[in-house]
């Protein structure tokens, strides 16, 4: 028997619950869906000449699944309330029915693939009820997910670096206290799939942590975190320290960072974060704080990982 555990829907208690997407990044999403209507050879060719009692069909279907796609987090308990950029459907007559296909978009934390399976849904039964007068045969049927597109699924992330993670701080370095950000780290890269067999522990502004860099790299770790000593204090020396080591900066990793951190915490926006590139490794430069860390990993795992199909030189997708 399945532990309760493992149902997303459900807590620990057997409740039914709505899945937390809060922590999940906004991205472009997508989804097609298809279904049919089969109709007697009659009613098609009065849909075709616009002869059926009630009306347009195909027109009123439209706009029934463009609604109904609106309206999705109503009809389905446990969907969320997603903000649609786009509702389209389009239908295909022949061989004795109807074909719809539907594309539903959004930018948002979750998918949009019962949007689009439920403006299919809806628009077949709107031609059922348009057409029940005048034909008693029809059957909707074949109602399924094409494709979707989007969040963690869009691009190759297949390779899984070897990761190491640095944490700066002067009292996790004299025992004073516990480092809370690098196991988080470390568990959340494990959990991807990732190899982490390198881990330090650093004072702030400590002058071994370029060798140390420069070490790991050479033993071939190819993803390097940092966290710790990006504020604005005097002893937050490790971005001083760390770019002028890169060949280049990856500005769009540290904006990503950023903008979800602001999004967050306003207080983000003073944190000195820095992202950038050695070789084929790239070194990433987190703030010290669990929060700010657990907040990276949403941002980087898994995207971060098509960073090492582009080095090897694939195509950027």
């Amino acid at each position: 028997m399945m532990a309760l555990k493992e149902f997303t829907h459900l807590n620990q208690g057997g409740e039914v619950k709505m899945v937390d997407v809060s922590e999940k990044l906004p991205t472009m999403r997508t989804a097609r869906a298809e279904g049919c209507i089969s109709l007697s050879s009659s009613t098609l060719s009065a849909i075709q000449d616009n002869t059926i009692p009630k009306g347009n069909v195909l027109n009123t279907a439209r706009i029934a699944g463009i609604m109904a796609a609106k309206k999705c987090s109503d009809l389905i308990p446990l969907c969320h309330q997603l903000n649609l950029s786009f509702i389209g459907l389009k239908f295909h007559i022949s061989n004795g029915k109807i074909s719809i296909q539907s594309t539903a978009k959004t930018r948002e934390s979750t998918g949009v693939e019962m949007e689009a399976l439920t403006a299919v849904s809806v628009a077949a039964l709107t031609i059922y009820d348009m057409c029940k007068a005048v034909d008693k045969t029809m059957v909707i049927s074949d109602i399924k997910l094409l494709e979707k597109k989007g969040g963690k699924t869009s691009h190759a992330i297949e390779y899984k670096p070897h990761v190491g993670v640095i944490t700066l701080s002067d009292s996790v370095s004299s025992n004073l206290a516990k480092d809370g950000s690098g196991p988080i780290l470390i568990n959340g890269f494990t959990n991807a799939g990732c190899t982490v067999n390198h881990y330090e522990v650093l004072p702030d502004g400590s002058e071994n942590l370029m060798q140390l860099i420069q070490f790991w790299i050479e033993e071939g770790v190819e993803l390097i975190l940092t966290t710790g000593g990006t504020g604005m204090g005097p002893r937050d020396l490790t971005i001083n320290t760390v770019e002028p080591l890169l060949d280049y900066k990856l500005q769009g990793v540290e904006s990503a960072l950023h903008v979800w951190g602001k999004g967050k915490v306003k207080t983000a926006m003073l944190s000195r974060l820095s992202a950038g590139v050695i070789g084929k490794t790239i070194i990433i430069c987190l703030p010290g704080s669990p929060s700010a860390v657990r907040d990276a990993l949403q941002v980087l795992i898994p995207d971060i990982f098509h960073a090492y199909h582009m080095l090897k030189g694939e195509k950027h997708s």
